[in-house]
């Protein structure tokens, strides 16, 4: 039984909603209405009568209620063109949640539709960029969270409670080496950083390691030339740390390590902004101007 169950599941025709859709108790848009269902939520179809799906549907995270709403507002995976017409609902809301006025609720739910694509429509040339942004938006939202909380200015990453990494390692994992998975794993390092340097050189100097790891394990990742300065920054603000715990000598190499790297940024990617700020950081460390402390 406990067999045919996991089947059954498995089986399950799913979809998701591009539009609000009302939960009716029968077929029958007179009958007694049940709740409404969020753009995204995924339902599951047991049934069709007509125009009608009776749904099993995900009202929120802990809600599930069962009744039927209209089959014109839900894409499912075998819906002709499916995967472009949740990205673009996904894409709208974006754009939605970006405005000052914009829906409420908006960015919630693109993050689900833009996770519908990559589930519903894996092989999509939209699946890895659709489960990069759903979870590129989840990480945003918690982020706002981590960082209004006190522990946020706790020296050590692991004082504090970080963003979920499940969702970023789901790209890296189902997406590698693309572009998409690169994006993911940089943003995991945001849990890795000291929320207050207090300074001391023992965060910079880890810091600094993390960044050009990444720079060298993903050389074409839209976000190498952000993490080589990272790393530029972190050697530079090491000079004068260094010179307060009375380590000259590694005040003079933190030096070196960071006129190497910001020169590396200013050249490798002179055409962009990161490429612009490496030439200024190089400009500060050449001519001994502090990039850390009360003269920052």
């Amino acid at each position: 039984m406990l067999l045919l169950a996991v089947t059954a599941s498995a089986d399950a025709v799913r979809g998701a909603p591009i539009r609000v859709a009302t939960i009716y108790l029968s077929p029958d848009s007179s009958s007694t209405k049940m709740g409404e269902l969020d753009r995204g939520r995924e339902v599951i179809i047991l049934e069709t009568s007509r125009d009608w799906l009776h749904v099993e549907a995900n009202m929120t995270e802990e809600k599930t209620i069962t009744g039927w709403i209209e089959g014109k507002y839900v894409v499912q995976p075998s819906t002709p063109g499916g995967d472009r017409v949740l990205f673009g609902e996904a894409v709208d809301s974006e754009d939605q949640a970006s405005r000052s006025h914009g829906r409420r609720g908006a960015a919630q739910d693109a993050m689900r539709l833009y996770y519908a694509v990559a589930e519903y429509f894996p092989t999509s040339t939209f699946a890895g960029e659709a489960m990069y942004r759903s979870a590129d938006i989840r990480w945003q939202i918690e982020k706002v969270d981590v960082m209004s909380r006190p522990s946020a200015k706790e020296q050590d990453a692991f004082l504090r409670e970080g963003m979920e990494e499940k969702y970023m390692k789901e790209v890296v994992k189902k997406f590698p080496g693309t572009k998409w998975a690169d994006m993911a794993a940089f943003h995991l390092i945001e849990n890795k950083v000291c929320g207050d340097w207090q300074g001391m050189s023992k965060c910079p100097e880890k810091e600094a390691e993390i960044y050009e790891k990444y720079a060298s394990e993903h050389p074409q990742s839209p976000n190498t030339a952000e993490a080589m300065y990272d790393a530029a920054y972190r050697w530079s603000a090491l000079i004068e740390i260094y010179k307060t715990e009375d380590q000259a000598k590694k005040s003079d190499q933190a030096r070196t390590k960071a006129s190497a790297t910001a020169q590396k940024v200013a050249s490798q990617f002179a055409q962009t902004d990161w490429g612009a700020r490496g030439q200024r950081l190089l400009f500060y460390i050449e001519h001994g101007v502090p990039t850390y402390g009360n003269a920052d």
